[in-house]
């Protein structure tokens, strides 16, 4: 699940009949589902667990290459194998701040204007997070924040993951929220009003802390205030996304994506969470749509059985 300009995918990448022998490396042709309103997404899956999903190479600020996994192989590192773990660029991202260890195309894609944000969803869980200058909304969006503020501008990656960090430290912020979290929070999502508050209290520790020159000063690896400076900027969600909120309280979607078969219309997407309907009943669900990634599916007629929950909802 993913969003793209012109607005949420699933990603698929077929695996031929068979699947693929250990070892032996198979083409996978892949293509984008785009999640409209009115797409119907019915599917069993066909596998137990997550398969892996390859691994990057990156080239630099804006070119990477991915590559598929050779041996089609069980996922046993999040959503990779161990073998394309260990060749993934991408891996050193998160650790290049303290270490200083990265491939050539990394160090060039971390060269480059980053953000710093304070994003809250659905519930008030709120978090701070970084994105690069060119993926600076979609990164919000991907997320699904309902409100959120950049607060400030670093000038390359290393020094916004130093700030990022300082946060999370200091003022005891998160620096991640889970996709259930994020559905099930969109059930009975918080007045729009009490989550700007939230949001706005936590991006103002977080400005108060930035601007503290003596603070500031003492982080290692931080030359001052020179390689930053605070932000007063909103994000401003999609649209659509209002759609989704208006439905009044829609339910929880009936069982995990993770085994079974399943079939559903897809109404609307906020983040990685899907509005749907399911067949013979006119109460709408959430489903958290990342329980997907790394799944293989096998699509045909299938359908959602309608929950016996509904009948003590009337």
């Amino acid at each position: 699940m993913s969003w793209h300009a012109p607005g949420p995918v699933l990603s698929l990448h077929e695996v031929p009949a068979g699947g693929a022998a250990p070892g032996i490396a198979r083409d996978a042709s892949t293509s984008d589902l785009p999640l409209t309103a009115g797409t119907r997404l019915a599917f069993e899956v066909a596998a137990e667990g997550r398969y892996c999903l390859g691994f990057h190479r990156v080239h630099g600020r804006d070119d990477r290459t991915w590559v598929q996994c050779a041996d089609q192989a069980p996922a046993d590192r999040g959503h990779q194998c161990s073998r394309c773990f260990v060749q993934d660029d991408a891996r050193f991202m998160h650790d290049f701040h303290r270490s200083g260890i990265a491939p050539p195309g990394l160090k060039r894609y971390l060269d480059q204007p980053h953000w710093l944000y304070v994003a809250t969803f659905a519930d008030g869980s709120t978090k701070v997070g970084t994105a690069s200058h060119p993926r600076k909304r979609a990164r919000l969006v991907e997320q699904g924040a309902l409100v959120a503020q950049f607060v400030a501008h670093a000038v390359d990656g290393r020094v916004v993951r130093i700030l990022e960090d300082e946060v999370t430290r200091t003022l005891g912020l998160q620096q991640a929220v889970r996709s259930g979290t994020k559905a099930a929070a969109l059930c009975a999502p918080l007045p729009a009003a009490q989550l700007e508050r939230v949001n706005d209290g936590f991006a103002l520790a977080t400005r108060g802390l930035l601007e503290s020159g003596p603070a500031i000063e003492g982080i290692e690896g931080i030359d001052g205030t020179e390689g930053f400076e605070v932000v007063h900027e909103e994000f401003d969600p999609p649209p659509s996304w209002s759609a989704v909120l208006g439905h009044g309280a829609p339910q929880p979607y009936p069982g995990a994506l993770v085994h079974g078969r399943h079939g559903f219309t897809v109404r609307g997407i906020l983040g990685p969470s899907a509005l749907v309907s399911i067949d013979g009943t006119d109460l709408l669900f959430v489903v958290d749509l990342a329980q997907l990634k790394g799944r293989r599916l096998r699509f045909g007629a299938f359908a959602t059985p309608v929950p016996a929950v509904q009948e003590v909802l009337f």
